[in-house]
């Protein structure tokens, strides 16, 4: 792992970033103020109702209802060719917000999607973009990745690109005061796994661990509140700042093996993301701990633990303190809860081991026999 600032790192974000409590107004105006005409709107059912001040002229496809999959985009990009925008706003979780990505990319692109899996394989990007997340969760809005779930191969896989990257982002936490406690939870999981994942990283930087330590500080403070009280401003709007701190380390830094074992749990069995991340982030992070015991310290201590004898008795109270919050938002411990069966373990851990851009950062080196020892823990 190399945390050096010799390395060279760079970062790309929106022109425009806007956080706060009521900001999707300043969206509604800057649209104006830009001319757009046409907006296409990649949005959910539920999310719908918060369309209606965005746009002159609005085309609104509310047709993400689950973790996108290739075939979801290819619609998505029909309907955005039928209407002709000028502007494309994603508005949502990450699912909707990276669908929006992609068909802003692709719009006046000859490119197939599968063609673009992968970093740095995306051609271009010519019309303009914004993102408004409705979770506090993937990070998107200010992420230059997009997921998708490869139905050929039952496996998400990642479009990694700068021409990703929205125009403007609107982080609104008013926007998530009605996510269930469920998704709340779950979402502000995957955000405090971005973080954590990018913190004890062997691509980590100094000037990611900024961002990083301060979003496990947020989320950790404040996710059992936002489960439990869902209207206190306050709580949602650590989660919306710290999952924004957690989007951010994405690009530069990117997360490891937690992110990379629980995409088949997701392509296969279609367990929400953020299930997927908490019922394996302990065991991963207690693989790796003999890695990094300084680097899992540190974010012990962001998760508001006190200190011990030494750096790995430090790290092992942070593990205790994420499976505390992991039991407050009344996520499920288990794989086998989900109804998983065992005779899956070897063919999730396979498809895996198939996910080397995460795999290669992640702080130790881990073989197949690994995964299945850590599936099998987690079972």
């Amino acid at each position: 792992m190399s945390s050096s600032t010799q390395r060279i790192l760079a970062m790309h974000q929106p022109r425009r970033l806007v956080f706060g409590a009521g900001c999707v107004e300043q969206c509604a105006r800057d649209l104006a103020e830009q001319n757009f005409k046409r907006i296409f709107l990649v949005t959910s059912p539920s999310t719908r109702r918060c369309c209606e001040s965005l746009g002159q002229e609005r085309f609104i496809w509310d047709q993400i209802k689950q973790e996108p999959t290739v075939e979801t985009f290819r619609q998505a990009l029909a309907a955005a060719r039928d209407a002709r925008p000028d502007a494309v706003i994603g508005l949502g979780g990450g699912s909707a917000m990276d669908v929006a990505k992609l068909v802003a990319a692709f719009l006046g692109s000859s490119q197939d999607i599968r063609q673009t899996f992968g970093i740095g394989k995306l051609a271009g990007r010519s019309t303009y973009l914004a993102c408004l997340p409705t979770t506090a969760g993937t990070g998107s809005e200010v992420s230059p990745n997009s997921i998708l779930l490869d139905e050929s191969e039952q496996l998400k896989k990642g479009i990694i690109s700068p021409h990703l990257m929205p125009d403007a982002a609107y982080v609104d936490p008013m926007l998530t005061l009605t996510v269930p406690p469920a998704v709340t939870a779950a979402t502000g999981i995957d955000a405090l796994t971005h973080c954590i994942e990018a913190y004890a990283n062997r691509f980590a930087h100094p000037m990611i661990d900024l961002y990083a330590l301060q979003g496990i500080r947020l989320i950790s403070r404040s996710i059992a509140q936002a489960v439990q009280k869902g209207d206190d401003v306050e709580a949602r709007t650590d989660l919306a700042l710290g999952s924004m701190y957690g989007g951010m380390c994405l690009g530069p830094v990117n997360t490891g093996a937690v992110h990379a074992l629980a995409y088949p749990l997701g392509g296969e069995f279609h367990i929400a993301h953020g299930v997927s991340n908490a019922l394996l982030l302990t065991h991963v992070l207690e693989f790796n701990l003999p890695a990094a015991p300084q680097r899992y310290a540190e974010i012990a201590v962001a998760l508001g633990c006190e200190r011990g004898k030494d750096d790995t008795e430090t790290a092992h109270r942070g593990l205790d303190r994420l499976r505390e919050l992991c039991k407050q938002c009344a996520i499920p411990a288990r794989l086998s809860e989900l109804g998983i069966p065992e005779s899956a373990i070897e063919r999730m851990a396979r498809s895996a081991m198939t996910v080397t851009r995460l795999l290669e950062r992640n702080v130790r080196e881990l073989k197949l026999e690994d995964a299945i020892k850590i599936y099998r823990r987690a079972f």
